[in-house]
C-alpha cells in the first residue's frame, strides 16, 4: 500500500483575505456552492478513519490548506489530531503540514504546532513593496502580519516554509525578493506560479509572460547554484526537483514526473476532488462521509481514473525534444492549460544546464 496524501480544507474557499490572484476562489467559481463551511468533528473523523483504514500501517500526510485553515479555530486542530491518535490503531506515521497566510498566528497556534510536528507553509511574496497583491478585506498589504507570524513560528521553533506567488511582477523582481528571504534566514522556498482563471486569456502584472519567467528561471537558479557552492544552500522546491530529474532521482512535487499522481483534496463537506485545482462540480469524485465511500473506491472511480488519464498525453513536440526528461511537458496539467512556457524552459536550460553539474556529488 502506497503511503497517503490527503488535502483537507476545513474551511471550505471561507478566508479572511482577499489577495487579489487567489486562484482556489477562482476555481470555486466553476462550482454551484461556492463554499461548503466549516467542517464538522463528525467529517473529519470521517476522513481519519477512512485514511486511517485505507494506509494500513503506511504513513499517511494530512495537509491543511484552503480558503484559510486557521479560520476553523485551533481546537478544531486539537481535535483532529487527538483523533488520529484515538484511532490509528495499526501505527501509521503521520505527517502534519498547514498553508495559511500567517495573519491569525499567535503563541497558542505556534505551540500547537510545535507539540504536534506540523510543517508550515508561510505565505509571502517579498519585501512590502513585493507583497502588495497580498491584501485584507479593507485593501492593506498584509506584510506586517505575515512578518510577525514568521517570527512567532521562529520563536517557537515551528518548522515553516515561504510560499511565494510567482507573478509577472515577482519574476521581475526575483533578485531584490531572494536577496531579501536571504536577508530574513528563510531557508526553505516555495515559487507557485500564478494562473490566470479557467479559460481566461487576459495580460496583466499578475500573470507571467514567457520572458518573464525566463527571468525568474535563469536568475533563480544562479542564485540557487551560488548558494550551494558557498555552502550556504537554501531549498528553492522547484531547483531541487529539477536537480533530482538531472540526477535520475525521483521527484517528489506533484506535477514535475510529467503526469497526474493519486492524490485526494477533502472539502469542508467531505466532498472529494483528484486535485486542488480541479475541486469543481465536473471532478467531484464522491463524499467520504457516504457509507459506501473510502479512499480505495474513489481512487478507483471512473472519474479518477479518467482524470490521470487524461494527465498523460504528451505534446508530440514534446516527444522529439531532448529537454523532456527535464521539463516533462511543462509540468503540471493546470499550468500547461493555462500557458505554454516551452521557449522560456529552453532559454533556461540553454543558459543553465552546464550549472547543473556542480550538483553531480549528490547522486545517491
Amino acid at each position: 500500500m502506497p503511503p497517503l496524501s490527503i488535502m483537507i480544507k476545513p474551511a471550505s474557499s471561507l478566508c479572511n483575505m482577499r489577495c487579489k490572484y487567489c486562484f482556489y476562489h477562482d476555481v470555486t467559481d466553476y462550482r454551484d456552492i461556492k463554499s461548503f463551511g466549516f467542517m464538522s468533528n463528525d467529517t473529519a473523523r470521517n476522513i481519519i478513519k477512512k485514511a486511517l483504514a485505507f494506509a494500513n500501517g503506511e504513513s499517511i500526510s494530512f495537509a491543511f490548506q484552503g480558503g484559510e485553515p486557521t479560520l476553523c479555530g485551533v481546537d478544531f486542530f486539537k481535535t483532529f489530531c487527538a483523533t488520529v491518535k484515538e484511532l490509528n490503531h495499526k501505527n501509521s506515521t503521520i505527517y502534519y503540514g498547514l498553508q495559511t497566510n500567517g495573519t491569525l498566528i499567535d503563541n497558542e497556534w505556534a505551540r500547537f504546532f510545535k507539540a504536534n510536528n506540523f510543517l508550515i507553509g508561510l505565505s509571502l511574496d517579498g519585501d512590502f513593496n513585493n507583497n502588495s497583491f497580498r491584501i485584507d478585506e479593507k485593501g492593506n498589504n498584509s506584510y506586517y502580519k505575515i512578518t510577525k507570524a514568521a517570527e512567532t513560528l521562529a520563536k517557537n521553533n515551528v518548522d515553516f516554509n515561504i510560499l511565494t506567488v510567482l507573478t509577472g511582477k515577482c519574476a521581475d523582481n526575483i533578485d531584490e525578493i531572494l536577496a531579501f528571504f536571504k536577508k530574513k534566514g528563510f531557508k526553505y522556498l516555495q515559487f507557485i506560479p500564478c494562473l490566470r482563471p479557467f479559460g481566461d486569456n487576459s495580460e496583466s502584472e499578475l500573470y507571467m509572460t514567457p520572458e518573464q519567467y525566463t527571468n525568474f528561471l535563469i536568475h533563480g537558479f544562479n542564485f540557487y547554484v551560488k548558494e550551494y557552492v558557498r555552502d550556504n544552500y537554501t531549498s528553492i522546491r522547484y531547483f531541487d526537483n529539477l536537480v533530482h530529474l538531472y540526477l535520475g532521482n525521483p521527484t517528489e512535487q506533484c506535477g514535475m514526473c510529467g503526469h497526474c499522481m493519486h492524490q485526494f483534496v477533502a472539502e469542508g463537506n467531505g466532498n472529494i476532488y483528484p486535485c486542488d485545482f480541479y475541486c469543481t462540480d465536473e471532478w467531484l469524485l464522491g463524499n467520504i462521509n457516504e457509507d459506501n465511500e473510502n479512499f480505495d473506491t474513489l481512487a478507483h472511480c471512473d472519474k479518477a481514473i479518467e482524470f490521470l488519464r487524461e494527465s498523460l498525453k504528451i505534446d508530440e513536440k514534446c516527444k522529439k525534444c531532448r529537454l523532456y526528461p527535464l521539463c516533462r511537458g511543462g509540468g503540471c496539467k493546470r499550468s500547461r492549460e493555462d500557458r505554454d512556457y516551452c521557449e522560456s524552459y529552453k532559454a533556461f536550460f540553454k543558459a543553465c544546464l552546464p550549472l547543473f553539474r556542480v550538483f553531480i556529488n549528490e547522486k545517491k
